[in-house]
């Protein structure tokens, strides 16, 4: 009988497979708004589209700002006192422009420790400036309950 030895051989490692990446469960069909919208345009859109907030982009597509409903509150505070029923003012004027943002390829336990940190209810997803999708809260609680136990502890 001739026994074969082939040496000592590591098990190979099975990538995983399990989507845990921040561009796994980011939003991608996004509602964007452009710096010289008004005020009025974003208000109904959002209603429209039942969102807290949006990214502003430029005209190649890249993230500039982002305006939210307390942005909005400005010019509707602003047009109480001039006795406007309408909201002239432009996004640029209102928007916040120093934006945080996320990369895509940050795992999913990376980005909930950043809510939590840091408070926001969304980051824009960016890579190389331009706007990829957005991440919110509600996003990674999602994301949760597909996960398998043996993923914990491994980011």
């Amino acid at each position: 009988m001739v026994k074969s030895f082939q040496g000592v051989r590591e098990a190979p490692i099975k990538k995983n497979s399990q989507p845990l990446l921040v561009s796994d469960h980011m939003s991608t069909n996004l509602v964007t708004f452009h710096p010289n919208d008004t005020i009025d345009h974003v208000i109904m859109a959002m209603t429209k589209k039942n969102i807290s907030g949006a990214p502003v982009v430029d005209e190649d597509g890249n993230l500039v700002g982002m305006i939210s409903e307390g942005d909005c509150l400005k010019e509707i505070v602003k047009g109480q006192y001039t006795n406007t029923p309408k909201f002239p003012g432009s996004v640029e004027e209102h928007m916040t422009k120093e934006v945080i943002t996320m990369p895509p390829d940050i795992s999913i336990f990376d980005a909930a420790d950043q809510f939590l940190t840091l408070r926001i209810r969304r980051f824009p997803v960016v890579k190389n400036g331009a706007l990829l999708g957005q991440i919110s809260v509600s996003d990674i609680i999602r994301a949760m309950p597909k996960l398998k136990a043996s993923t914990w502890g491994k980011y």
